[in-house]
């Protein structure tokens, strides 16, 4: 017998069966209204389509957990419609579509190190650690006196990617970023 997860073991990033094809839970709120049951509110995205959808489901609902098991590997390259991938052990490259990857590609250099997720033996998908180091390609200067608490600016890393960081931050300044989150950590 296949284990079973209900809606209340639910965590991001988990993935479970529906439908007969394999999801990844992004996000998930439990709701408990005034009347009426408990509730969960998800955003699920198809590992064979990426397409996200939401979906409501009945508190304690159960579904077949589908067991995920992570790769180290090295990024490669981009070849526009196709990512690139190099097990650290035996030298085998492996492709993903760009879709599958498209969130993480922002904060991945080449020749990095990432965990390929598998599902049932399948690569699907990539798993970035929780912290990069990237360099400030670009950003406007702070201004001097600005000192208001929480004040951000939005800079472009050297991968491109887009995120807000303190005013104190320049051009060339090496920072920790979270590419969960999309956002600063701090100075590296």
């Amino acid at each position: 017998m296949a284990e079973t997860v209900n809606t209340n073991q639910f965590k991001n990033g988990m993935h479970i069966e529906l439908d007969g094809s394999f999801w990844r839970i992004v996000e998930f709120q439990h709701v408990k209204p005034g009347k009426g049951g408990a509730f969960v509110r998800t955003k699920l995205k198809g590992l064979d389509t990426g397409a996200v959808v939401d979906r409501t489901f009945r508190a304690g609902e159960k579904f077949p957990r589908v067991r995920t098991e992570t790769k180290d590997m090295q990024y490669l390259y981009d070849s526009g419609d196709e990512v690139v991938f190099m097990d650290q052990d035996t030298y085998e490259q492996t492709a993903l579509p760009r879709g599958t990857v498209e969130d993480a590609l922002e904060f991945m250099l080449p020749s990095s190190s990432v965990q390929m997720l598998l599902v049932n033996g399948a690569p699907t998908g990539v798993q970035l650690p929780a912290s990069v180091e990237l360099a400030v390609s670009q950003t406007e200067p702070g201004v001097k006196g600005d000192t208001v608490s929480n004040v951000t600016k939005p800079a472009t890393l050297e991968t491109g990617a887009v995120v807000h960081v303190p005013l104190f931050v320049n051009p060339g300044d090496r920072i920790k970023v979270d590419p969960r989150e999309k956002r600063y950590i701090s100075r590296a």
